[in-house]
This record gives C-alpha cells, structure tokens and sequence, in this order.
C-alpha cells in the first residue's frame, strides 16, 4: 500500500504546475484524498482536500489557484497550481484519510507519499 508523487521542479513565479499521486495497493475511491506542504523550517500545511463525493475543501493561501482532482478509474490524485508564487516552494505529499469527507489536520491521513520537491523562483 504506498501513494507515490510527481510531476514537481522548477517555475518561475506566475508559472503553473501539475502534481500527480498514484495510489497502489488499495483503491481510492472511499477515501478523502489530501495534499498538503512542507517548507524548510516549517510545519506541515493542509492545501487542499477532495472527499469522495468530490467536493473539495482548500487552504487559505492556495484558494482560487490551486485545483484539486481525482481519477478513481485511475486511482490517482492530481493537483493543478495555477500563478505560483515563491511562498508555495515547499516538498508537497499526497495523503489518504479516512472514508467519505476530509479534514485539515495532518492526524486525519494515515497514509504519505515521499513528497516531490516543488520550487517557485526566478
């Protein structure tokens, strides 16, 4: 059972970005699927989430440029980032949580990815 991410690199601020995460071993259909970041010096920070009738919940500093998708058919997790910005360089992880809604604290998800490593500058 793991998640495993890609898609990150390098952009220029109001450059934009797509993350995926893969799920194996299990199927993401049931569960809310989250991503959330983690600068250097900095604590883990809820982005956004999707829960499994797919309505999806956001945080404050990502709301309206980051959009958050899933392809059960394809047991995978998408997030598009749209106007980056420095602040959003940081490793973001996908996260499973529990059945049906989600949640923003990182002790909902019991399940991480590795992160990929997404870096805004110019």
């Amino acid at each position: 059972v793991q998640l495993v991410e890609s898609g990150g690199g390098s952009v220029q601020p109001g450059g934009s970005l797509s993350l995926s995460c893969a799920a194996s071993g299990y199927t993401i259909t049931r569960y809310c699927m989250a991503w959330f970041r983690q600068a250097p010096g900095k604590e883990r920070e809820f982005v956004a989430c999707i829960g499994s009738s797919g309505v999806a919940n956001y945080g404050d500093s990502v709301k309206d440029r980051f959009t958050i998708s899933r392809d059960n058919a394809k047991n995978t997790l998408y997030l598009q980032m749209t106007t980056l910005i420095p602040e959003d360089t940081a490793i973001y992880y996908c996260a499973r949580g529990g059945f049906g809604n989600c949640g923003r604290s990182v002790y909902n998800y019991d399940l991480w990815g590795q992160g990929t490593q997404v870096t805004v500058s110019s």
